[in-house]
């Protein structure tokens, strides 16, 4: 699925170190949109058009976008913050960040929106506290070494009262859908890393997202990171889980 973030190390049990995993997403930016759309249908823009829904963002605001990729999120919500806001597109993959700011146009504007497009390590965002409406992670956060430090960064940067959303893949435990997830992590998507000339970068995919918590752990894991209200929603028959929660008063 998609790209993004991360820290340096040995990080969590599973996990590569951070410049295994940079140089990897540097290496697949090129191929990284179109595989997406053939592994997901095309179905990633709708889940990533719900996330942005789910930051309750104004026009006027300014969101930041983690692990931002090839900068579909942080459009997205860049739509959502105009006329008038700003929105943060942040990663550790210069190659990704390339093709995000191509795609947000010259001089990095949506719709009366400053969008920008910036190198950054999530696990020690280089914003103050309290300097944005929202922040979201779209398919980013399993790639975190340590995350419950990337959310917990994602809350610090967030004004009290405003959200965190997280949108990643998680792995249904009941048959049916666990045993076609299971043929499509171990045989289709390492068969379409070996089409695209990666077939490392698309074994790490199904690990990134097995070794990821489930919905409920995720949700505490939030809770333990200062988000209030803490609610999930799944979708595509419980394959995608879409994560939001509010910024506590510090």
């Amino acid at each position: 699925m998609t790209a993004s973030a991360g820290q340096a190390g040995a990080g969590s049990p599973g996990t590569l170190p951070e410049p295994q995993v940079q140089a990897m997403f540097d290496r697949i930016a090129g191929v990284y949109d179109r595989m997406n759309a053939v592994m997901t249908a095309g179905l990633d823009r709708r889940w990533r058009q719900r996330a942005a829904d789910l930051a309750a963002v104004s026009p006027g605001d300014r969101a930041l976008d983690v692990a931002t990729g090839t900068g579909d999120l942080a459009l997205e919500l860049a739509r959502r913050v105009a006329p008038g806001g700003e929105v943060v597109g942040a990663d550790f993959s210069e190659a990704m960040l390339e093709i995000a700011r191509t795609k947000s146009g010259a001089g990095g504007s949506a719709s009366g929106t400053i969008v920008r497009f910036e190198a950054a390590n999530a696990l020690e965002l280089p914003y103050d506290d309290d300097a944005f409406a929202a922040a979201t992670v779209g398919f980013g956060a399993r790639n975190f070494s340590d995350l419950r430090r990337g959310l917990a960064e994602m809350a610090r940067v967030v004004v009290p009262g405003g959200r965190v959303v997280v949108l990643e893949i998680t792995t249904p435990t009941r048959p049916p859908l666990s045993t076609l997830l299971g043929v499509w992590f171990d045989h289709i998507v390492p068969a379409l890393g070996r089409l695209a000339g990666d077939p490392d970068a698309y074994e790490y995919l199904p690990n990134s997202v097995r070794r990821f918590p489930g919905p409920e752990q995720l949700a505490a894991i939030l809770y333990a990171c200062g988000l209030r209200d803490v609610s999930y929603r799944l979708t595509a028959g419980g394959i995608i889980a879409l994560h939001v929660g509010t910024v506590s008063s510090r």
